[in-house]
């Protein structure tokens, strides 16, 4: 069974800890996205590693780990009888764009993900 996540719990807990709950909590989503979407053959990639391929690529792999997560969850729905219908296609054009409505765009992504790993994992 899996933790089920918030987002408020995410920004509130971040702030606090100045991000340090941050990459716990997005440590934890990459292991449990691996737990839950296990056998398609797939690995999400820890999220320390992202951590320091991001730096190295200027934040370019962040872009691809989010893609590459939200398509794994929306792929892995029919095993469990759900349909999500935000893929990695929504998460990525909520960064980038969603990002120009005063950063709200991050937030909407992460709401996307994390709602999509709980409905999973339940």
């Amino acid at each position: 069974m899996i933790k089920r996540r918030s987002l408020l719990t995410l920004i509130l807990l971040s702030l606090i800890t100045f991000g340090i709950y941050g990459i716990i909590f997005w440590y934890g989503f990459a292991n449990d996205v691996n737990r839950i979407c296990e056998g398609d053959g797939k690995n999400t990639k820890n999220f320390i590693v992202v951590i320091l391929l991001s730096i190295i690529t200027c934040g370019i792999y962040y872009f691809i780990w989010v893609y590459g997560v939200g398509n794994r969850l929306a792929e892995n729905g029919p095993r469990y009888g759900i349909t999500i219908t935000e893929n990695g296609t929504t998460v990525l054009l909520w960064h980038l764009i969603g990002n120009l409505i005063c950063g709200i765009g991050t937030f909407v992504a992460y709401n996307v993900l994390i709602k999509n790993i709980n409905a999973l994992g339940e």
